[in-house]
This record gives C-alpha cells, structure tokens and sequence, in this order.
C-alpha cells in the first residue's frame, strides 16, 4: 500500500508539473501574439456583418488569369480571376456572387454571378453560359452580359468586381445531411458548395441533382463523377431530359427526364434534409411548391432562381413586416405612366413591375449588385433584408423591398 500511495503520488506530481508547464506556454504566447493563437480565433463562426467587413468596399481590379470552355458546344466558360494587387482573397460564403461593372460599347452593365469554385485565397472562377437570342420568340436580344463576357473577355482582361455577397449560401454550421439541386447554368452555386464540404473533410451525406439537357451542355460531370468515386458520402443523380444517341442511361448520366419531385421522393427520405435550389423558372416553379406540399419546412428550402419573376405568387414577404403592409398600397410608374396595386404578399417591387412588362436591369435580385436601384420620387418602402449594395439616396433597391405607403418610381 505504501509503494502504492508513492507511486500515485508521484505520478500526480507528473500530471501537475505538465499542466503547469503547458499553461505557462499558452500565456506566453498569448503575451507575445503568436499567430497560431490568432489563427485559432479566426476558426470560431463570424456574425454576417463580420463577413461582409473580411471583404472589400467597393470595386476590385481583378486580372483574367484564363478562361476554359467547359461545354461541347464552345456556349459554357468558366473565368478563372486574379486580384491585381497581388493580395489575398478573402474567404467567401459558397453559394455567394460576384458582382461585376462592364464597361460595354453602349452603356455600362452590372451583373452578378456565382462563384463555380471553393473559396481559395488566389483566385475566384465564374462560370458563365452565353445567353442567346430566344428560337421560339422574335425581337428578345441575347443577353448583353453574358456575350460580353464571351466575345470581349479573354485571357489579360481586366473587370471590376464587388466582393462576393449574397444570402443564398451553405449553412457551414449544420452537419445534417442535405440535398444540392441544379438545374443548367444553375449548377455553378452548387460545385462551390460541393467542392468546399468535400476539401474540408465534412462527413455530411450529400446528394446532388443536376439537370441538363444532355451530354453535351452537362458541365464538368467527369469530375463530379470522380468525387463521387473518391468519396463515399457524396451521392451524384445526373438527369438528361434529351439524351444523345451516344449517351448511356446508368453510363454517363444516372436518369432520363427532369429533376422533379417524383424522383426525389423515389430516391431520398425527404424528411429533415436543408434543400439549395438554383435553376432556370420553370424547375423552380416546380421544384419549390413541390417540396412545400411534400411538407418540407420552408425553412429548409433555400433557392436561388434566375430569370424574372422565377417565383410568381409565392409569399415572399417576411413575418417581421411592419403593420403598413398590412394593406394595399398605389405604385405609380412616372416614366411608364402606369399606376399599379400592390397587394400585401405580392412580392417585391422588381417582381411587381416585371408582372406589369416594365422593363427593369437587374442582377443578382438579392440586394447586392445594386443594379435595380430605382429614384423613389415620392412614399417610403421596407427592405426585407439589409442591402449589400451601396443606395444613393433619394433611391431605393426594388428587388428586396416593398411599399410601406403609397409610391412614385422614376421607371
């Protein structure tokens, strides 16, 4: 017993001599600013606001570093884009958007589009898929940004850029399973996604679904079959709605028609899982409705449409609504002379124009580019959500706000 107790004694005497030694090292380095301590913090979870500051205000010059063509038909490029000032980048949320000033021939354009990569402190890579003119529709022009960027923009070319922003983003928080969906150039929001849980070793199951018409317009599914292959927890259903004669059902793509809910609700349990939607109006249109009626909570549906008004109808005003919109309000177009009712969950002021064909630029529709940014002659109007975009004032931002009185828009 008494070799015992010296023994213990001895080896608590160990125990508390370590202890003390490691403690004296960790306030040394807190003392004298070790980086590996300020590393450490920089690890914890950062409000929205902290994630805006890691940014930049303003426009960037940023370098074309190159650009890949990504599609069979020569219509997809990805633009991979260095900062010229040679510093870092800061990390980005994925799912977030570049916003970039063109200085085009006839008048400048602000576009905003997803970054298609994981973020990396070097470079940031959109993808862009050239817009053409409508084959089943005459005097609708191709889109002016897209063939810019196509036409004008090579390898050396020089853009300004907003630092990535954006509310549609993975909730990097959460470790429940969850379920990634695009459709076409929509699947670009979705790679950065993907790419990021991946590289960091997340363990979360991950299911996507990537709509294309076929082979040829499906872009880099040779590597999103190779993650599959390396890692076991990513699960890949590749749908061609017009296959080619050379392409192969359970080959090169997994199922033959559109992602829809039919095949969602064959293939996954839907209960619990966070869906992230990106596709052109229709899929939408399908998709989100659809997922609701399945009785997935809302809140688990996030989505990010392209094109106008991809969501007409749905209630997009949120429940903290001051009690003015409680009730109809007149929204008069000065330079359309048209005046319009606006109903309490008829959306935001871009949709309500676009409904009525009053024809407004806009980009990201989320209150970051700052493209629809509108003279507010007259009333007041609510912003959902606190705008990214810098709002000059006597102006307002229409995709993210709605009236609060009576209106008069410069439009």
């Amino acid at each position: 017993m008494i070799i015992a107790a010296l023994l213990f004694a001895q080896t608590a005497a160990m125990l508390l001599s370590g202890y003390y030694r490691h403690w004296r090292q960790h306030k040394h380095r807190l003392q004298s600013g070790n980086t590996s301590a300020a590393t450490a913090r920089t690890t914890l979870p950062t409000t929205s606001r902290e994630k805006k500051a890691a940014g930049w205000s303003g426009f960037r010059e940023f370098e074309v570093k190159h650009r890949v063509i990504e599609d069979t038909d020569g219509q997809i490029c990805s633009f991979y884009l260095v900062p010229m000032d040679g510093k870092p980048l800061p990390a980005f949320q994925p799912g977030q958007f570049l916003t970039f000033r063109l200085s085009t021939d006839n008048e400048p354009l602000t576009r905003c589009y997803s970054l298609s990569d994981r973020p990396r402190p070097d470079y940031y890579r959109v993808t862009i898929k050239r817009v053409l003119s409508p084959s089943n529709e005459t005097g609708l022009p191709p889109g002016r940004s897209s063939n810019y960027f196509h036409d004008q923009i090579t390898q050396g070319s020089r853009l300004q850029i907003k630092a990535p922003a954006g509310q549609f983003h993975l909730d990097q928080e959460s470790d429940r399973p969850l379920v990634l969906i695009g459709g076409g150039i929509g699947i670009t929001p979705m790679l950065s996604m993907l790419e990021h849980l991946l590289v960091i070793g997340s363990e979360r199951e991950i299911w996507l679904f990537y709509g294309a018409r076929n082979s040829r317009e499906a872009i880099m599914s040779q590597r999103l079959r190779t993650l599959e292959q390396q890692h076991p927890n990513f699960h890949l259903h590749l749908c061609f709605s017009q296959p080619l004669e050379g392409d192969l059902e359970g080959g090169n793509y997994q199922h033959h028609g559109r992602v829809d809910i039919d095949l969602l609700r064959k293939t996954l349990p839907l209960a619990g899982y966070p869906f992230y939607l990106c596709g052109p109006p229709a899929m939408m249109q399908s998709l989100v409705p659809g997922l609701e009626a399945l009785g997935i909570d809302p809140a688990n549906i996030h989505y990010e449409a392209f094109g106008p008004a991809s969501l007409p109808g749905r209630q997009s005003a949120t429940p903290d609504l001051p009690p003015e919109n409680a009730t109809a309000h007149q929204v008069y177009f000065s330079r359309s002379g048209r005046q319009i009712t606006w109903q309490p969950g008829g959306g935001s002021l871009l949709e309500l124009a676009e409904t009525e064909g009053i024809e407004v630029d806009s980009g990201c529709r989320a209150g970051g580019c700052g493209a629809c940014q509108t003279r507010l002659e007259s009333g007041e109007v609510h912003y959902e959500s606190p705008p990214d975009a810098d709002i000059a004032s006597g102006h307002c931002l229409l995709c993210t706000t709605t009236p609060k009185s009576n209106l008069v828009l410069q439009l």
